[in-house]
């Protein structure tokens, strides 16, 4: 059995609050009498894109089990490397700091793809043609009976949220394309909204994290006077993907209650 915890959008600021819910669910995390598969932070790390947000999630995400983080609208990418890749100047590899954050975590009977789908000073997510060329080439690696997550900050359809919908990931049909080529790409996995849902794209689950920082108002939620988006009071939570011995995906999601 593959159990991948999936948080989102911890938007460190170098206040109290978004530090003290972040730490619930990382400790929680910790707790656990099970040695996760993968840990999945899918963007928004930091709230202003600084060097000090950088260095407080550093310290709060690490993890004894596998950390994997991607960058979201609000992060900058040379200070992502900096902070938390630990790429001198930003970049690596021969990577320009510029270039999309896309890494592979290559675990033991699956693979976790993790797309860059930010744009650098927007808020709406694109997936650059070199990242759609470097997902093609990890999943065209990885034999057919290995099951592949592929995930990303920004959800690729409307989840019926005006104001997310609005900066959700554009030009998707690139990668609803290649899907069709590769069977064994599994299910996505985003954030972004702050608000755990589940539905499809290009025939396979997309699953969205809750976000840690705050949840997000549905539409038909809100009363007249309140913040039509954002709602402080909910607690943190989580999802659980889990993929069984038989190759069937389950989510379950998790609210985390601070102990102190």
């Amino acid at each position: 059995m593959i159990v991948i915890a999936h948080l989102s959008d911890v938007h460190l600021d170098g206040g109290g609050r978004a530090a003290e819910r972040t730490r619930a669910v990382m400790e929680y995390l910790e707790e656990l009498p099970y040695e996760l598969d993968a840990v999945l932070v899918s963007g928004d790390i930091a709230d202003h894109a600084t060097a000090a947000e950088y260095e407080e999630a550093r310290q709060l995400l690490g993890s004894r089990h596998p950390v994997v983080v991607c960058p979201g609208n609000h992060d900058d990418r040379a200070a992502f490397r900096r902070g938390l890749l630990g790429e001198a100047g930003g970049a690596g590899e021969g990577r320009p700091s510029a270039a999309p954050v896309d890494q592979v975590l290559r675990g033991e009977g699956f693979v976790l793809a993790v797309c860059d789908s930010s744009v650098p000073g927007e808020h709406r997510g694109h997936l650059q043609d070199t990242t759609i060329d470097w997902l093609d080439g990890v999943l065209a690696a990885t034999p057919r009976e290995v099951p592949v997550l592929v995930a990303f900050h920004h959800p690729p359809v409307p989840l019926h949220i005006p104001y997310v919908d609005g900066i959700r990931q554009f030009g998707e049909e690139r990668l609803a394309a290649l899907a069709e080529r590769h069977p064994h790409l599994t299910a996505f996995l985003c954030g972004h909204a702050h608000t755990g849902a589940a539905t499809t794209f290009a025939g396979r689950p997309l699953l969205v994290a809750p976000g840690v920082v705050s949840t997000t108002r549905l539409p038909w939620e809100a009363a007249s006077g309140e913040n039509e988006y954002v709602h402080l009071d909910e607690p943190p939570a989580l999802a659980f993907h889990v993929i069984g011995g038989d190759g069937r995906l389950t989510t379950h999601y998790r609210v985390v209650v601070a102990r102190r």
